[in-house]
């Protein structure tokens, strides 16, 4: 019996449930506490939000982390690349008398001190296990970020964000406000079908996992919610689920065939693009995905 494609995928498009949301807030809240308990940090500027695709409502039931950043703008780290030639002294930057290692040690205390055991320090976060009442929590120390700009007229600007220091590894940028921004407007202009999209498009990716496809198995999550950010927004609106599903993945695959094209399509947050520079994916690997998911959900 062919499969109905259509109540899967409107299944698929609904968004989390209100206590998956409870318990990612409780996550949240139990690491503030966890903050405020800590005579170290309590003199400190800091921030706790919940970032990523719980912030962004595109989580979906495999998603079983809630990203929390823990932000302190008492420090921060700086990047000129864009306005070559700036100097601290143009910026009133100057160096830092808290550093993110101390920082991140102080975190790690705060976390350990009120939870343990139910805390593992990874390279980029500290795991905070789950319980009955909360989801596993991905917690990473951030200082604020900031990519300054020269511009055409001379003037500087700069765009802020986030930033941390793996154990091992390059320093990681991240933009969470723009990504959330970007993510709302673009639900709004698309007839609020962006997100429902973006998560029918990642249940199909998870669902060809488990199968054992190595396309989807090797795709991000976070690549395919920027991919269908750039497709236009009438793609979304087709009349049916399915019709749209298979619209959205014609536009990508002439997007991803063409180089123009390709090569100008940006994150969510509209700061980096997603196929130029360093990136943990390639243009053939999602390629082969949207080829697979499309002889994937004909062959059902």
């Amino acid at each position: 019996m062919a499969r109905d494609w259509e109540a899967v995928l409107s299944t698929w498009a609904q968004p989390p449930s209100d206590t998956e949301l409870e318990k990612a807030a409780n996550a949240e809240r139990v690491i503030r506490k966890a903050l405020d308990a800590s005579n170290a940090l309590g003199a400190r500027s800091i921030s706790v939000f919940t970032q990523g695709s719980y912030a962004n409502r595109t989580n979906v039931r495999q998603d079983s982390d809630v990203d929390i950043c823990v932000l302190c703008t008492d420090s921060l780290f700086s990047d000129y690349t864009l306005a070559p030639g700036l100097t601290d002294a143009e910026t009133g930057l100057s160096p830092a008398s808290y550093e993110y290692a101390r920082y991140r040690h102080e975190v790690e205390d705060a976390l350990v001190s009120y939870l343990r055991p139910g805390v593992t320090r990874g390279n980029k976060a500290f795991d905070v296990h789950s319980n009955t009442y909360r989801l596993d929590a991905d917690v990473v120390a951030c200082f604020e970020f900031r990519q300054y700009q020269r511009n055409a007229d001379h003037s500087i600007t700069y765009a802020t964000g986030t930033a941390f220091l793996p154990d091992v590894g390059l320093r990681v940028h991240n933009w969470p406000q723009q990504n959330y921004d970007n993510g709302v407007r673009k639900n709004d202009a698309s007839g609020r079908c962006y997100k429902p999209a973006v998560r029918i498009l990642k249940r199909l990716k998870n669902e060809m996992a488990e199968l054992g496809y190595q396309s989807a198995s090797t795709t991000s999550s976070f690549l395919l919610e920027s991919m269908l950010y750039n497709l236009p927004n009438d793609a979304f609106q087709e009349a049916s689920w399915i019709k749209t599903l298979r619209r959205l993945l014609a536009e990508l695959n002439a997007q991803l065939a063409s180089n123009d094209l390709a090569s100008s399509m940006v994150e969510v947050n509209e700061l980096k693009y997603l196929f130029r520079g360093a990136q943990p994916w390639t243009l053939a690997g999602i390629q082969s995905f949207v080829v697979d998911a499309w002889q994937y959900h004909h062959n059902l």
